[in-house]
């Protein structure tokens, strides 16, 4: 099978761009002839001493650097205790902002240096453009997901602190919850200053783009058919599919992911005059939302982007973990989210045997069920999940609407499309088949705020006979689609957008 999927999809357009180290700092010294301030912003998860040692050469009278004007790291953590909780993998979303991480004595001491400074001045870090408004203004961008591998290579630092050789899953949690709320609130209201963007993905290989080349690909994405760059992840229950129809890695033991629209962890290309510039695609969310989204949609969500893509592949793998995503107003009141996770299963391929288990069996003993989930979570219990939740058989094309507070999951030998409401990070796993993670290590389950979400209404008589309507969860195994509305209050969209994106995306 020859594969038509493309994993490096870009945008082309003209503009500037320049690549290599010594060519980038020979451009921004010519620059500086008549501006006095250069200041270098940057993202967490830089190789921050990558790009120091490279800035430091620029001819500069004053050097300064950010991290001497933060507040202490013991500082920083009771900065944002509160955000971080006590939770394995959830905590609360931050509403801290990048000035609270600066001293302030050492803040106007830094100021004072600059106004005595007569000659050029170079800034360098986080935030370092609250230091002083510069001359010419450079951001060095980072996409989350090399965040996410730079973090697992122990390579990557939070906001303020060296949390690198913490477990990856607390480092993420720190990352999502408070760090890149942080920055990325510091980022919007910098677009229209930034004179350079920086692509620092490949160590030791940088691009940078100008201000107009940076917002002609933003206008062209906004006004046109486009794909951000997927990401493939393996897992637990990962299965064999992805590797021939994606092209993939046939030495990796399975693909469970492919993350192929999540903009706040995919990146985007532009591809200027041969030159690919990596930048993180939320970029287009935050500069163009309105024409991204439309007017209805950005709203209600504000400057995020409210739907997410992804291929689940179970084929010769395992059941994805028993699961239920949160209420609205459970997420709102537990982690400071304004809307929650509600999905639909487009089934791309299944094989004989396939089975989505979906709803609760009607009539069972909801207090026997916790009892034996949370017997199972000790680890001393197999838990029958086939005694309480529907198992449906399953084939190329079904389609299955499942709103929040819906037990499901899909199992083995089938390639689902998952296209869902997702603000990030939200599932509670009830259910993990006795297997471990990855790590070798038990995943963690959430039994306990399972419970509390878990909408016993949405039974096989629901799953099977209520008629098409908002947020009805629905199996029909005779249709390639189905028409209904969604989250987005609009008629038709998840059903037909799922197989319009499977095949846009399959070919593309």
């Amino acid at each position: 099978m020859v594969s038509t999927y493309k994993k490096n999809p870009s945008i082309e357009l003209n503009g500037f761009a320049a690549t290599g180290w010594d060519d980038i700092i020979s451009i921004i010294e010519k620059q500086k002839a008549n501006k006095r301030i250069v200041v270098i912003d940057c993202y967490t998860g830089v190789h921050y001493t990558e790009l120091k040692s490279q800035f430091t050469k620029l001819k500069s009278d004053l050097i300064i650097d950010t991290k001497d004007l933060f507040i202490s790291e013991s500082k920083v953590e009771a900065l944002t205790k509160r955000f971080m909780t006590d939770d394995v993998l959830f905590g609360y979303m931050s509403n801290i902002s990048l000035p609270e991480y600066f001293d302030k004595e050492k803040l106007e001491a830094a100021r004072k240096h600059i106004s005595e400074t007569k000659g050029c001045i170079t800034i360098f870090g986080h935030g370092a453009q609250l230091v002083a408004n510069g001359d010419i203004l450079i951001y060095a961008d980072m996409p989350r997901w090399e965040i996410q591998q730079r973090m697992r290579r122990r390579e990557a630092k939070g906001l303020g602190i060296d949390n690198s050789k913490e477990p990856f899953s607390f480092q993420y949690k720190r990352g999502m919850f408070n760090d890149w709320r942080v920055l990325d609130k510091h980022k919007r209201n910098i677009y229209q200053y930034v004179d350079y963007w920086l692509d620092t993905v490949i160590t030791n290989d940088p691009k940078m783009i100008d201000r107009q080349t940076f917002y002609a690909g933003m206008d062209k994405a906004a006004t046109s058919p486009f794909r951000v760059v997927p990401f493939f992840d393996p897992a637990p229950w990962g299965g064999q599919w992805m590797k021939e129809v994606c092209n993939l890695d046939p030495s990796k033991s399975n693909y469970g992911w492919c993350f192929d629209c999540v903009p706040e962890e995919n990146s985007l290309l532009l591809e200027v005059g041969g030159i690919v510039f990596e930048m993180p695609s939320v970029n287009l969310v935050y500069t163009k939302s309105r024409e991204l989204l439309g007017e209805p949609v950005e709203s209600r969500f504000g400057k995020e982007f409210p739907i997410r893509f992804d291929f689940l592949d179970t084929v010769k793998g395992g059941n994805l973990s028993l699961q239920v995503h949160p209420t609205t107003q459970y997420v709102h009141d537990n982690f400071g989210l304004n809307y929650t996770q509600d999905e639909s299963y487009y089934i791309m391929d299944a094989k004989e045997g396939a089975t989505v288990y979906l709803g609760l069996k009607t009539g069972i003993d909801n207090k026997a069920m916790i009892e034996d989930l949370e017997k199972a979570e000790k680890g001393d219990f197999v838990f029958d999940a086939e005694k309480y939740v529907n198992k449906f058989p399953t084939k190329k094309h079904d389609h299955f609407l499942i709103p929040s507070g819906t037990i499901h999951c899909s199992g083995i030998d089938a390639v689902v499309l998952e296209i869902s409401s997702t603000p990030n990070l939200f599932t509670f796993k009830l259910w993990d088949w006795q297997r471990l993670g990855l790590d070798g290590k038990p995943r963690p389950i959430n039994v306990q705020r399972g419970k509390e979400v878990i909408d016993w209404g949405r039974d096989t008589k629901y799953t099977e006979t209520i008629p098409f309507s908002d947020k009805t969860v629905h199996y029909h195994p005779n249709k390639k689609t189905i028409i209904m509305k969604t989250f987005l209050g609009t008629s038709k969209a998840i059903s037909l957008g799922a197989y319009a994106y499977a095949l846009y995306t399959l070919d593309n």
